[in-house]
């Protein structure tokens, strides 16, 4: 009952908000942040902001069209988005050009190879001129391969399986940027940022598969050579090339943009928010405290009880912060009680804040998800314990006759 009705107040008390929000949406990742990314939480904030209005669709995130590179070398502040796809993939062939400008993009998940028989065979040659003859064929298979790109208008290949070193040649000798083994998500990516729809037969590519991009580079980061495909006219994808000064910087500015990224989709698809700073907690248990006078017995207990348990939170914030729970817990009540609903605590002053206006701000999913879990988890430990309780404790009884045997000892 507790949890049913946590779960009605929780949903008043939330506040709107939309795709089109920005300053909220900001003051969300911002929230989710802070004690992971240090002082660049502003910076990377609005990278995250820029980068969903990019592929927000009928207020709908899909947290896998943005995409999360990161790479050691240069500070925090150095990180970008790039309004397309970032491949950790070189070209080729060092004869094709590093960079291409109005790119026509062709996706491969085949190889430009010539294939293998599925079964072992054997050929028979005679004489050198039928080996010669072999190899011209194959060659020629290969070349047609290429021919069909370039006919396509294809000046960028990315394949996601292996090239042929005779085919590399051909797509040098005709200007065509190419990388291999390409990662199946990453295809997927680069489908939804420039519009190419990705072929399995070379033989099926034509100008209406191509993608566009407005140029695609291999540039040198940290020693690595690395793909740009960006300036895309309408992506659907873009990336965030995340840089630190160690590998445990970005793994962890990673993980902080992971979560922020989630906040934020919960908060748009959702379109409601609650203030932070335990400034929930307190008036949600100021709800249901209203709530349980309104029963008797035992369910009143058990709300109260509920009410109690919430505000562990807040409490548990004053502890870590080194202040005194009671003095805040009362002083919190305070202010609730005299209507300021976002009223929570501020860490760094020790001091009650509206949580609201000092932008501590998080999605409803979160709270809702974690009063519906907790309660839950806490059903299922009761019914554990009664049947435990039930069943009673009892030792195993010996075999008739199996008393007093030598080696048999209680």
């Amino acid at each position: 009952m507790a949890n049913e009705h946590a779960q009605v107040l929780l949903k008043e008390m939330a506040e709107q908000v939309s795709i089109h929000d920005k300053e909220t949406l900001k003051r969300i990742a911002i929230t989710s942040m802070i004690g992971k990314s240090g002082a660049a939480k502003e910076k990377l904030a609005n990278l995250l902001l820029e980068a969903i209005q990019e592929i927000t669709e009928n207020n709908q995130i899909d947290m896998d069209a943005i995409k999360l590179e990161k790479k050691v070398g240069g500070g925090i502040e150095d990180s970008e988005l790039i309004k397309g796809i970032v491949l950790d993939k070189e070209r080729v062939n060092s004869s094709m050009p590093t960079k291409i400008i109005n790119a026509k993009i062709a996706l491969i998940d085949g190889a430009l190879e010539v294939k293998s028989p599925e079964t072992d065979t054997k050929i028979q040659i005679s004489d050198p001129s039928q080996l010669q003859g072999f190899l011209d064929q194959e060659e020629a298979i290969l070349k047609g391969m290429v021919e069909k790109i370039r006919l396509s208008g294809a000046n960028v290949v990315f394949c996601q399986k292996g090239i042929d070193d005779i085919a590399q040649y051909f797509l040098a000798k005709y200007g065509i940027y190419a990388a291999r083994r390409v990662k199946k998500s990453d295809m997927e990516k680069l489908a939804k940022a420039t519009g190419a729809k990705i072929v399995t037969k070379v033989s099926e590519l034509s100008f209406v598969e191509l993608g566009e991009a407005g140029e695609v580079e291999e540039l040198k980061v940290n020693d690595e050579q690395l793909t740009y495909v960006k300036n895309c006219k309408n992506p659907k994808a873009v990336t965030i090339l995340l840089r630190g000064g160690t590998e445990h910087v970005v793994a962890e500015i990673e993980r902080a943009m992971v979560d922020s990224l989630s906040c934020l989709v919960a908060a748009v698809q959702l379109g409601k928010v609650v203030g932070g700073a335990g400034a929930a907690e307190i008036e949600l248990a100021k709800g249901l405290r209203s709530f349980a006078t309104s029963l008797s017995g035992r369910e009143q207990l058990a709300v109260l009880a509920f009410a109690d348990a919430v505000e562990i939170v807040p409490r548990t914030l004053a502890e870590n912060a080194g202040l005194d729970p009671i003095d805040i817990l009362t002083e919190l009540k305070a202010k609730h009680d005299a209507g300021i609903k976002w009223a929570g605590i501020n860490v760094i002053t020790g001091k009650v804040m509206d949580a609201w206006s000092s932008g501590v701000i998080e999605p409803l999913k979160i709270k809702t998800q974690a009063v519906k879990s907790a309660s839950e988890v806490a059903e299922l430990i009761l019914r554990i314990d009664d049947v435990i309780a039930g069943s009673g404790s009892r030792q195993p009884q010996m075999p008739p006759g199996m008393h007093g045997m030598p080696g048999m000892e209680m």
